[in-house]
């Protein structure tokens, strides 16, 4: 008879194996998820550029609200986490049970509300006559989704929470390849089936969407793999609910803030014409790139130190923070000086026949780049904090990279200095490491940990 396979312990063995473990299906799940707008756009920009701009003038208000959703299921990853450490089996599955319940109500009000707002929102960020129709009709459709989508979030970070990566990975990844097909199916039709044009996009991504959300919840209400929840434990119980919003607003705030950060950077930059805009678009595409892998690591520091907190191992939460934020460095850095050295190359790629954006993308991302190494220790040093469950942490430094120093300092450098547009890209690695430095300073405090401690006290 064939052995079952055991899962794997993270509260004990080597830190580097389980962070191992643990991050890069993370991060290919991550990687995964950014491949739905690439497709979505490929097969759009069939239809023509207003296609492309009646979706891409809808992203951010739609990011904004899957901020809420990422943000607050963060939480059930925190919380299951913790209970999982403490090999409270029951407190997972009713905490599992809750955080599905919660969401569940939270996404059919954001649903209701998408749906019926859609075209006043379209109209605030500026869709004009030539694509208003296609960008209310997308967002209309994509706010049916809302429910899927925040389900299989769901599912996502409670497997995460108990340290089950591969499986969200997979389910992923059939979504994204069955993603391929239906777009162009649904975008331009095929014999029975019309073609909807731009919100074919949407209605392929509801479906594929549908069906993960419904895979998901089928494996957590079989409770074979790792969770159970059940319809009983499905009832509003107003502690637990204020417990996951006071963990979970601060992180969907800090997604918001990031977000809408990167809107006004954006508005700085089109000051200095369409070249410079073209540049920044290959530096930012680049930064995107470094980020994927940060946050994904980040997330798996949030996971084994949770779980080590709940098992009252906070040394060894300490260990794997320092470990994390060593990792994260030298491997970002040693990232960042590749990308420096082939700086030009890389930014040839995307604009081969334009010199003057050659040469100042380059320049962004080589000013940009040596600092990635300190971006992943602020990332990772968050993902501590989160574990913790001290998700203020995370939002304060945050804020103070973007808004306090980022933006000022880009403003300030390309408006009243000779640098001109040059003291936009010298924002990056000024904010990346004065918050790296913050964060940091921070973490050695200890107060993440003395807070855990007399949080444990008050528990037992």
């Amino acid at each position: 008879m064939r052995k079952k396979k055991q899962p794997i312990k993270y509260t004990e063995g080597k830190i580097f194996s389980s962070l191992a473990n643990l991050a890069w299906p993370i991060i290919l799940a991550n990687i995964l998820q950014t491949a739905y707008q690439l497709i979505d756009t490929f097969w759009l920009g069939r239809l023509g550029a207003n296609a492309v701009a009646a979706v891409s003038i809808s992203f951010p208000i739609l990011f904004l609200i899957l901020s809420l959703g990422a943000g607050l299921t963060l939480a059930g990853t925190v919380i299951v986490s913790q209970y999982k450490g403490a090999e409270n089996q029951d407190q997972v599955n009713y905490s599992s049970s809750q955080t599905v319940f919660v969401i569940f109500f939270i996404s059919v009000l954001l649903a209701i509300v998408g749906y019926f707002s859609s075209k006043p929102l379209m109209k605030l960020i500026g869709a004009g006559p030539e694509i208003l129709s296609d960008s209310v009709s997308y967002f209309q459709v994509s706010s049916f989704g809302f429910i899927f989508l925040f389900m299989f979030y769901v599912f996502q970070s409670l497997m995460r929470g108990i340290g089950n990566v591969l499986l969200p990975m997979y389910i992923v990844l059939a979504t994204v390849f069955l993603n391929l097909i239906l777009d162009p199916l649904f975008i331009f039709g095929l014999g029975p089936i019309p073609g909807f044009g731009v919100a074919g996009a949407a209605v392929a991504s509801v479906i594929t969407q549908g069906l993960s959300a419904l895979t998901g919840l089928v494996i957590l209400f079989r409770g074979n793999k790792g969770i159970k929840i059940n319809f009983s434990r499905m009832k509003f119980d107003f502690p637990w609910t204020r417990k996951m919003f006071k963990i979970g607003i601060p992180s969907s705030i800090e997604m918001s803030t990031r977000a809408a950060g990167m809107t006004v950077m954006v508005m700085l930059v089109t000051s200095f014409g369409s070249e410079v805009v073209a540049a920044y678009g290959i530096g930012s595409r680049i930064l995107s790139l470094i980020v994927v892998p940060a946050l994904g690591f980040a997330m798996a520091t949030t996971t084994l130190v949770g779980q080590n907190i709940g098992a009252g191992k906070i040394k060894r939460a300490e260990r794997i923070g320092n470990l994390s934020t060593k990792i994260a460095f030298f491997g970002l850095t040693a990232v960042g000086l590749l990308l420096f050295a082939f700086a030009e190359p890389i930014t040839a790629f995307f604009v081969p026949n334009d010199p003057s954006v050659i040469r100042d993308g380059s320049l962004f991302i080589k000013i940009m780049a040596p600092s990635f190494g300190v971006l992943g220790v602020q990332q990772v040093l968050n993902g501590v904090f989160n574990g913790a469950g001290f998700t203020k942490a995370s939002l304060l430094i945050s804020v103070f990279a973007l808004w306090i120093i980022r933006f000022p300092t880009a403003f300030v450098l390309s408006n009243n200095t000779d640098l001109s547009f040059e003291g936009i890209w010298w924002a990056f690695p000024i904010s990346n490491l004065i918050a790296a430095i913050v964060a940091f300073a921070y973490y050695k405090m200890g107060y993440w940990k003395l807070r855990t401690i007399r949080y444990r006290h008050r528990q037992l």
